[in-house]
């Protein structure tokens, strides 16, 4: 075992116990990339710092929506203490929900326990009334449907949010990065970043990150127009396009084009072509190893200056940030 780890080990770390309550149809594969980084952790660390029972309201193993099962599942009753109850959701999440269920959670969010949510489980807590001027985000097939729904929550796309005792989670893969992000905030740094190792993740992604949204589930199908001009966009990152040119490409008027943007997009093309070349240079930044010259070229900023201010001014931090050495402020790898 590594010195670091030894030392880990020769200090008592005070057990987290993070209880997750399954829901019929839940996501497998959130409910996973979960629980193997707290497992990692305890391996590696030489301890049993993390622990997680899997609950189920009536103590019977909820079929998850591959018709696999969990077990041991407990019932409520033996839930005992934990530090966060993580509701995980999955499929046909508005059948999965009832009056129990948001009595449970009202009643432990009383007592003051923490909670938060897998994949669609957000939705439990929203019919709850426990997201209420939260942030707080969800699988993104469900986030247009949550933001009508429930307009006082305040809904991300971001991978995972944590607002104060709230946190949340898209689904697939992503719980993995929420885990690494509170191993990381128990253990320091070395400890997730040998998780994610171990796990062969490249990037240890942070609450900064967002969920790629493919458009048509933003617009619907039925909006090929402004499908056409965003593919337009997003083929022309090194060399953006003026409003002109993709008006006089996609046959739309300039007037045609910024009333889609607004009406389905909240926003204006320039704004929307300019996130997507930031996005584009995020990922550039924190996947290769090109210069930032390089990469200022090949988003299509005019200079340096110029491309550390849209940056800055868009993550909160320089271009240069994002290549800081792990332990460095925000969790990176």
């Amino acid at each position: 075992m590594p010195e670091l780890l030894q030392q880990k080990s020769a200090a008592v770390v005070r057990r987290s116990r993070y209880g997750f309550l399954t829901l019929p149809n839940y996501s497998l594969i959130a409910l996973s990339n979960a629980l193997e980084p707290l497992r990692m952790a305890n391996s590696l660390s030489g301890q049993t710092i993390y622990e997680w029972p899997i609950i189920s309201l009536d103590g019977q193993p909820a079929v998850s929506s591959s018709g696999l099962t969990m077990t041991p599942t407990v019932g409520v009753e033996q839930l005992g203490r934990v530090d966060i109850l993580f509701v995980c959701g999955g499929i046909n999440v508005r059948d999965a929900v009832s009056p129990a269920l948001f009595s449970l959670l009202r009643r432990l969010a009383d007592q003051r326990v923490p909670l938060g949510a897998l994949c669609t489980g957000g939705y439990a807590l929203a019919r709850a009334g426990l997201l209420d001027q939260y942030r707080a985000t969800i699988h993104w097939e469900n986030l247009s449907a949550l933001r009508e729904e429930f307009p006082r929550v305040l809904i991300s796309d971001q991978l995972f949010t944590i607002d104060r005792d709230r946190f949340t989670c898209s689904g697939g893969v992503a719980p993995l990065d929420l885990m690494l992000t509170l191993i990381r905030s128990k253990l320091g740094p070395r400890i997730s970043q040998l998780v994610s190792e171990q796990f062969i993740v490249e990037r240890v992604r942070n609450d900064q990150d967002r969920q790629y949204i493919p458009l048509r589930a933003q617009v619907g199908l039925s909006h090929k127009g402004l499908i056409k001009v965003a593919e337009l966009m997003e083929k022309n990152i090194e060399r953006p396009l003026s409003l002109d040119e993709i008006a006089q490409a996609t046959a739309l008027s300039r007037r045609q084009i910024e009333r889609l943007f607004r009406r389905h997009l909240n926003c204006v093309p320039k704004r929307y072509y300019l996130e997507m070349r930031l996005r584009r240079a995020r990922e550039l930044l924190l996947q290769t190893s090109m210069p930032i010259m390089d990469i200022t070229t090949a988003c299509g900023f005019q200079s340096p200056p110029h491309f550390s201010k849209c940056y800055r001014k868009q993550f909160g931090h320089p271009p240069s940030a994002e290549r800081a050495p792990a332990g460095n402020g925000a969790p990176r790898a």
